[in-house]
């Protein structure tokens, strides 16, 4: 590399020697039996080292297509470096549709499934639930195809694999039909509401989204992301306390919310309204760090109390806070194996020495509570606490090893917190 590499948000820089963009499975192959250290990296949207190593690294941008449909299953295969802003306009074009989507479209769908990243909705699970089958390539170069009907329970260890099974080219994935979205957004929610209503709240919509910057006793805004056509009905001007917005807003108050997906109670097709963002656009804030703790959901105000403690000392670095439910899953490394999650994330200024030293503040604080981070995202849980977390845990070291028993795709992160 004659040049710094960073990921999307700038603030981690790869420290792989070397990076290939293959363009066929046989120079992924090739690429495989003579590395020694390898990792493959995806869109670039995490914000720790989990992608990187110190050796060579493969980019999946040119394999981004639409293998096939398969119109008896209700399945889609595609290949690994493919973003959801890709698939879902070919998904659309045939009449069908993810069940969920994450807040942007702009990650690749082999990078979200290994990373147990989410979108939100009470009965919508991890986008790696509609895994149904993938292939990978192992450190001998050999292709495997792995399923959910042949693999069965090994299957769900394989699917959120943080990168350390092999090199994954192509997943299948459940599909439903096509189904449109309407959008309204309501401003300032009072935070007492919580504590009586938070179900009710939560499962108002196929969607739902706080957003809070912990600065006074009200949600500054919840994105409510309904079917048209469900048996629920928009809101009225006022709900819950909370009134609805007239125009369109950003979760950050001070950008533009061109950006973002079209609010104001407007139907549009899942994949326009499902994410918060555009693509085309800059997600979010750009410059920025992110943080999210999944935790029980039954203990979902306790724990927001427990952040609330703590709003002076978020402040000077917070860019906005954003809660989101996500459904119970059989994924041995998802944060919601088996239980039904509250998400809370953090969008930080892009202030790494500040924000790694609230960051404890933060854990310490929720710790009654089980807070499981996010794969992807910024933490400082030590690996002891981490690994109580995941009842699966020694399946998913044994699965690695079978897979890859010279650990060749192992690296800092997967020996620090899986090893």
């Amino acid at each position: 590399m004659t040049e710094a590499r960073t990921n999307w948000a700038g603030n981690y820089t790869f420290k792989a020697e070397r990076v290939y963009s293959p363009t066929t499975i046989e120079e992924i192959q090739a690429i495989a039996n003579r590395s020694r250290k390898l990792k493959v990296l995806g869109s670039g949207h995490s914000f720790n080292d989990i992608a990187d190593t110190p050796q060579d690294q493969i980019s999946l941008k040119n394999f981004n297509r639409v293998v096939g449909f398969d119109r008896e299953q209700h399945t889609v295969t595609v290949e690994a470096g493919i973003t959801y802003g890709q698939l879902s306009e070919q998904l659309e074009q045939q009449g069908y549709a993810l069940p969920n989507m994450a807040s942007l479209p702009h990650i690749s769908v082999a990078g979200a499934c290994s990373t147990a990243t989410h979108g939100s909705g009470v009965a919508n699970g991890n986008l790696s639930t509609v895994v149904s089958a993938l292939q990978l390539i192992t450190a001998e170069g050999e292709v495997v195809e792995l399923s959910r009907k042949q693999q069965g329970d090994q299957f769900d260890g394989a699917v959120v694999s943080l990168g350390g099974l092999g090199i994954i080219t192509r997943l299948t994935l459940d599909l439903v039909p096509t189904f449109d979205i309407a959008q309204e957004v309501y401003q300032d929610l009072p935070f007492s509401e919580l504590e009586v209503h938070f179900e009710e709240i939560a499962g108002s919509a196929y969607s739902v989204s706080l957003f809070t910057n912990w600065q006074t006793d009200r949600i500054n805004q919840v994105w409510l992301k309904r079917r048209v056509g469900d048996e629920t009905t928009t809101s009225g001007a006022e709900w819950f306390g909370a009134r609805r917005a007239l125009v369109k807003l950003h979760p950050i108050g001070a950008h533009s919310a061109e950006t973002c997906t079209d609010q104001l109670g407007i139907a549009g097709r899942w994949h326009e309204r499902l994410p918060h963002f555009r693509m085309g656009f800059t997600p979010s804030s750009g410059e920025e760090l992110q943080t999210e703790y999944l935790l029980p959901r039954q203990w979902a105000f306790p724990a927001l109390q427990a952040i609330n403690r703590l709003r002076d000392r978020i402040a000077p670095l917070l860019l906005i806070s954003e809660l989101r439910t996500v459904a119970a899953d059989q994924l041995w490394m998802s944060p919601a194996y088996r239980q039904d999650c509250l998400a809370i994330h953090f969008t930080w200024q892009k202030n790494w020495p500040a924000v790694q030293q609230l960051l404890p503040l933060i854990e310490a604080e929720l710790a009654p509570y089980r807070p499981i981070p996010h794969w992807g995202k910024l933490f400082t849980l030590s690996a002891s606490q981490l690994q109580t977390f995941y009842p699966r845990l020694s399946d998913f070291q044994k699965l690695l090893q079978t897979y890859d028993p010279k650990g060749k795709f192992r690296n800092r992160f997967l020996d620090s917190y899986i090893f």
